[in-house]
């Protein structure tokens, strides 16, 4: 069996789909009272436990040969943090998976992550990929850069939606090749039983690099109008936006992601969105049926 950790997230379940669909067999983390049911239709068994309960990860990975976990805190909130999930948690189910003596643990940690970056988040990813690599499990560590399905959304589309001035953080002029995550799931089902993924860390970015400036200078070319910015001091508050958006979105701005990673594109087979693409699929009204 295959468990998927973070399969009722957006890339997990992404990642569940793909699996069954290659017609594996596939277990699903799950809490009390999350939405899994379209998963259990398409064929997954659901396997109760929370990465804040050591004791249910352990019963987890019994059974599993293989784990992908793309579960995070961010967007969650209440007893859902960076210390009780992306620290801890990841901790204690990549003790459970090598007690449990699984084969092969594919994580998806973040482009760049460090032990010393100013970023909680980043922070305890890097944290987690030394856990991997130390545990004596066969591994895969995905690298994703920011995924654009999430950011551009939420600093773009979210204030556009409310008529309210797009906030860039700093002078929004730092590059960055944002990726798609179904790209990074593509990734991710590719690494599941392959060799030559084995004891690797992967770094998975798209195939242009831009700055928020012209991100936003996009978007208004798509849109026909000009969008309205405010540059403000990276911390300040984001309208609508979680504490660690702020942060990591001040962290982007002190560093860039101006990464060529088309060679592990194509050894996996994975064909990259262009971020242009996802902007005009995203601006672009959906065409009306006719009555």
């Amino acid at each position: 069996m295959i468990l998927v950790v973070g399969a009722t997230g957006s890339l997990g379940g992404r990642v569940c789909r793909g699996l069954l669909e290659r017609g594996e067999e596939v277990g699903i983390l799950v809490r009390e009272g999350s939405d899994y049911g379209a998963l259990v239709d398409a064929g997954a068994r659901p396997i109760v436990g929370d990465l804040k309960d050591p004791a249910s990860l352990r019963r987890a990975c019994d059974d599993a040969r293989t784990v992908v976990t793309t579960a995070n805190s961010a967007g969650r909130g209440g007893e859902d943090t960076t210390e009780t999930v992306d620290l801890r948690g990841n901790a204690a189910l990549v003790d459970a998976a090598r007690t449990a003596g699984v084969a092969h643990f594919v994580f998806v940690s973040v482009l760049g992550a460090t032990e010393d970056s100013p970023a909680e988040f980043v922070r305890a990813k890097a944290l987690t990929e030394r856990r991997i690599r130390e545990s004596g499990m066969a591994y895969t560590i995905i690298q994703p850069n920011f995924f654009m399905d999430v950011w551009v959304p939420m600093l773009v589309g979210l204030p556009l939606q409310q008529g309210r001035p797009v906030l860039l953080v700093g002078r929004g002029d730092h590059r960055h090749s944002f990726v798609a995550s179904a790209d990074v799931a593509s990734l991710a089902i590719a690494c599941v039983g392959e060799a030559a993924a084995s004891g690797r860390t992967l770094a998975l970015c798209g195939p242009e690099a831009l700055t928020w400036t012209e991100v936003v200078a996009e978007a208004s070319r798509i849109l026909g109008t000009t969008i309205e910015v405010e540059y403000v001091a990276p911390g300040t508050p984001l309208p609508g936006l979680p504490p660690v958006v702020t942060a990591l979105a001040a962290a982007l701005e002190t560093y860039e992601t101006v990464l060529d990673t088309s060679e592990v594109a194509r050894e996996f087979g994975v064909e990259r969105t262009h971020l242009r693409d996802f902007l005009r699929a995203m601006l672009t009204p959906a065409p009306t049926e006719k009555q």
